[in-house]
């Protein structure tokens, strides 16, 4: 429901109306398939699915009949006022994607969105997720992450990306499709540098396999690898900061002596040494007023 100031506030369950589930279905194993996914796929009135054959199989193991839309990145602008149309007479519809947790890396966003702006509730139903799974199980730094998906097919676009992600502090998670695998590395390692990280592969599956060691290593042997990877990497290490601070006054002292500003002196020697600007400011001051 929307307020005077346009901000939507949605209590999920206080209302009884049509809403939008996400419900995420199992990524191998479908022993992790929970009872409240189950129980909200065989109450709503429509399932939107993007493969309708996959989900076929799946909702007959469980024993769910319902009419299925078919709901995919390619026919958005088809599917998602037939969602709508269904939603806004009072039907409620569940979203589910071929495996895994609809919206991550999958299509649905725009479908959402689309919800939101015309008051539908959108309820998520916890569950199934390879990014989480590989995560927790990698060895790295859990406690800050970042997931990022898919890198672009082409070598060019995907250099490009993981150069804007080189110095991010914290562990990052990838999507990569095994045929890709071994290109995907080697430009990690060529960007990244020899950092720790996990690939996790068949999560849930009967070969489920993790791999944990250094880029340059896994690279190797990542030859043949088959499924679905989960790519888990350290984040950028802390640069050294053992630089004195009479020293960066002497490279600010540089800077000027070049035509420098003392402002720009300040910025770029911070930006050099990995030092707080603000404190080289005021350090910067102080040395002035003891020359005065």
């Amino acid at each position: 429901m929307k307020n005077d100031n346009g901000m939507n506030k949605q209590k999920s369950f206080s209302e009884q109306k049509s809403a939008l589930y996400l419900v995420p279905t199992p990524i191998g194993n479908l022993s992790e398939m929970s009872p409240r996914a189950i129980e909200t796929l065989k109450a709503v009135d429509w399932i939107a699915c993007e493969d309708t054959r996959n989900s076929g199989k799946l909702l007959k193991h469980f024993e769910i009949s319902k009419p299925l839309l078919s709901h995919h990145e390619h026919n958005q602008d088809i599917s998602i006022p037939k969602i709508l149309d269904h939603l806004e007479v009072g039907e409620s519809v569940a979203v589910i994607s071929d495996a895994g947790y609809p919206l991550v890396s999958d299509p649905g966003q725009k479908l959402v969105r689309t919800c939101v702006e015309h008051d539908i509730a959108v309820i998520p139903v916890s569950g199934p997720n390879a990014a989480l799974d590989a995560l927790v199980a990698s060895g790295l730094d859990a406690h800050h992450y970042l997931f990022y998906g898919f890198l672009d097919a082409k070598t060019t676009k995907r250099v490009k990306q993981l150069e804007a992600l080189r110095d991010f502090p914290y562990t990052i998670v990838f999507y990569e499709a095994p045929h890709r695998i071994q290109a995907m590395l080697d430009d990690l390692y060529s960007v990244f540098g020899n950092r720790a990280m996990c690939l996790g592969r068949e999560i849930t599956k009967l070969h489920e396999e993790f791999l944990r060691g250094r880029v340059d290593e896994i690279r190797q042997n990542c030859d043949g690898l088959k499924g679905e990877m989960v790519v888990v990497v350290e984040g950028a290490p802390k640069q050294d900061t053992s630089v004195s601070m009479d020293e960066a006054l002497d490279v600010v002292a540089r800077y000027q002596s070049e035509g420098m500003t003392t402002k720009k002196a300040i910025q770029q020697t911070a930006k050099d040494l990995n030092l707080s600007k603000n404190e080289l400011y005021q350090r910067v001051m102080r040395a002035k007023k003891e020359e005065e």
